[in-house]
C-alpha cells in the first residue's frame, strides 16, 4: 500500500526536477549568445568568455562537492548519496585544467585567465554551493549536479559538432576538450542520479534539491552576461 501511495509523489518531484533543466534548455535557446554557442555560430571572443566563466565555477565545483559528500557521511543520512557526491568529485577532479588547455589553444595563458574576474552569476553560484555544502543541506548539491549534467547531455556534444562544422574560430579543434568530454560522459551520470534520487520521499530534502536546481538554472544563464 505504501509503495502505491508514494510513487505518484516521487514521480512528481522528479518530473519537477527535470522541468527545471528543460526550462534552462529553452532559456538558452532564447538567449542570443547562448544560442550561438549551441548552433556553432559563436565568435572567438564569446567562446573565450564562456570558457573563462566556466573555469571560474568548475574550479570550485569539485572541492565543494567533496565537502558536501563528507558532510552527508558525517550526518549519517543517505550514505549512498554522500558516497555518490564523493565519487562525482573524483570524476570531476582536474576538469578545470581541460578548460585551461582549451583557452591556451585560443591564446590565453593560465595567468591571464585567472586575472579575469568571475562575473556576478559565477560568484553567486560558488557562494550558494559553498553555503549548502558547509552550512545548509548538503544533499542540495545533487540538484546542482543534475542540472549541469542534464545540460551537458543535451547541449555539449551538439555545440562541439556545430562549432567544428562552422570552423570560424581559429584552432577550434584543439579548444573543445571540456565540452566534448562532458557531452559523452554525462548521459550515464544523469541516469544514475535519477535512479538514486527517485526514492527520496522527505519533502524537505526534495525542496532542497529543487531549490538548488532552480538556483543553478537561473545563474547558469549569467555565464553569457
Amino acid at each position: 500500500m505504501n509503495s502505491h501511495t508514494t510513487r505518484p509523489f516521487e514521480m512528481n518531484w522528479i518530473t519537477t526536477l527535470e522541468h527545471q533543466t528543460r526550462t534552462l534548455l529553452e532559456e538558452l535557446d532564447a538567449h542570443p549568445e547562448a544560442r550561438r554557442l549551441c548552433d556553432g555560430s559563436i565568435g572567438k571572443d564569446g567562446y573565450v568568455q564562456y570558457l573563462i566563466q566556466t573555469y571560474h565555477y568548475a574550479r570550485w565545483t569539485t572541492p565543494l562537492m567533496a565537502e558536501a559528500g563528507r558532510r552527508m557521511k558525517r550526518l549519517g543520512k543517505h550514505s549512498r548519496l554522500g558516497k555518490l557526491l564523493l565519487q562525482k568529485s573524483d570524476e570531476e577532479r582536474g576538469h578545470e585544467f581541460w578548460l585551461l588547455s582549451d583557452l591556451r589553444n585560443l591564446g590565453w595563458s593560465r595567468e591571464r585567465v585567472e586575472r579575469q574576474t568571475p562575473n556576478p552569476a559565477v560568484t553567486a553560484y560558488v557562494a550558494w554551493n559553498r553555503f549548502t555544502s558547509r552550512c545548509g543541506r548538503p544533499e542540495a548539491f545533487l540538484g546542482t549536479a543534475y542540472v549541469l549534467e542534464y545540460l551537458s547531455v543535451h547541449r555539449a556534444s551538439q555545440s562541439v559538432e556545430r562549432m567544428l562544422a562552422a570552423n570560424t574560430i581559429p584552432n577550434i579543434r584543439k579548444a573543445v576538450t571540456f565540452l566534448k568530454a562532458h557531452g559523452t560522459a554525462d548521459e550515464r551520470h544523469v541516469e544514475e542520479l535519477t535512479s538514486l534520487l527517485s526514492p527520496l520521499s522527505d519533502p524537505e530534502e526534495q525542496a532542497a534539491l529543487l531549490l538548488s536546481a532552480s538556483t543553478t538554472r537561473v545563474l547558469y544563464l549569467g555565464l553569457f552576461a
